[in-house]
């Protein structure tokens, strides 16, 4: 049975006084459609760059690996585009979802510069001490230089551009103008954005799980060991549904939604640390069927053995618990009838 959509009440264009930003939204749109235009690049990019480096290695490409960030920087180009083009036309919509993705890149942002801090010395001392074989060995001060460039890059793309975003589209005045220029009721109003953007990137996560069984990698942590196969092909099904329904649910603003995903969230974590409390990183790469030469080159690095995974397991649930708590004022005590 299709459940109904949600009443929206109807919103009355913007009376209160305010600074029309529809310059700013058209500049912001132009920048939005050539990032996602940047983000399409990124695919033929990865497709040369896995050829290249199998051919280097003498083994044979692994494209089917590559398969979920190839489609993920897909989405994401199509997304900004289209996300572009509805700033630019002031819509609403196009506000609230831009308002939303340079939240999450800008905490993304800061979870990824978090980890470089922690990991770098690790990286660092792994690059000395195994130099590639047809290079000669770098003196520590260009180590150093590397490692300075790579977090200037990292902190211009993904700490200064997404605060910038999240500045301009959580401005009210920006907020007011998409009001006054697009005074129709939109999905996106159905329930408070932080709301909102849980369900989107639960929603989005789904095609992801479906992805992994067709591209090879249906490969699942399972309370101390993992499931291959179809085992873990049906494993990534069963996430995929929970992820969906409790996406939906969230959106609607049914309180039993949250507690299904975070009930699910702990489960999977337990399973996880379960997991890699026994077993290396390095043993999910073989059974994907990762060439031996890459998984060496992997395993020089010492990042990805011993109780390594565990911590960046916990390191990464954290942060999602801590959303969810966040959000969960957002829900009244009752299900809706």
């Amino acid at each position: 049975m299709n459940e109904p959509i949600p009443e929206i009440a109807p919103v009355e264009p913007a009376t209160i006084a305010y600074k029309d930003r529809s310059t700013g939204l058209t500049i912001f749109g132009i920048l939005t459609l050539l990032l996602g235009s940047l983000c399409g690049l990124f695919v033929p990019l990865m497709l040369l760059g896995q050829v290249a480096e199998a051919s280097a290695a003498h083994a044979p490409t692994n494209t089917a690996a590559l398969f979920p960030a190839i489609s993920t920087y897909g989405v994401l180009a199509v997304a900004l585009i289209w996300l572009g083009i509805g700033s630019i036309m002031a819509r609403r919509w196009a506000r609230a979802l831009l308002l939303i993705f340079s939240w999450s890149w800008l905490s993304m942002g800061v979870f990824m510069m978090v980890a470089m801090v922690i990991f770098a010395p690790r990286l660092m001392a792994a690059i000395a001490a195994n130099p590639p074989k047809s290079q000669p060995e770098l003196p520590q001060g260009a180590l150093t230089a590397m490692i300075v460039v790579i977090f200037v890059v990292f902190s211009v793309c993904f700490i200064l551009l997404p605060a910038i975003w999240t500045f301009f589209y959580s401005s009210r005045h920006v907020k007011a103008t998409c009001e006054a220029r697009d005074s129709v009721t939109r999905w996106t109003d159905a329930c408070p954005l932080p709301v909102l953007g849980l369900s989107l990137w639960l929603l989005l996560t789904v095609p992801m799980l479906l992805i992994m069984p067709l591209a090879g990698l249906g490969v699942m942590p399972f309370f101390g060991m993992f499931l291959t196969g179809l085992p873990g092909s049906l494993m990534c099904v069963v996430l995929a549904a929970i992820w969906a329904w409790s996406a939906w649910r969230i959106y609607h603003l049914d309180v039993r939604g949250w507690w299904f995903i975070l009930a699910a969230l702990v489960v999977f974590t337990v399973s996880a640390v379960l997991t890699y409390a026994h077993h290396d990183l390095i043993e999910v790469y073989r059974l994907v069927g990762y060439p031996e030469a890459q998984i060496e080159q992997i395993q020089k690095t010492g990042l990805l053995t011993g109780n390594l995974v565990n911590w960046l397991t916990a390191f990464c649930m954290l942060p999602f618990v801590g959303y969810l708590l966040f959000v969960k004022k957002y829900f009244p005590s009752r299900p809706p009838a």
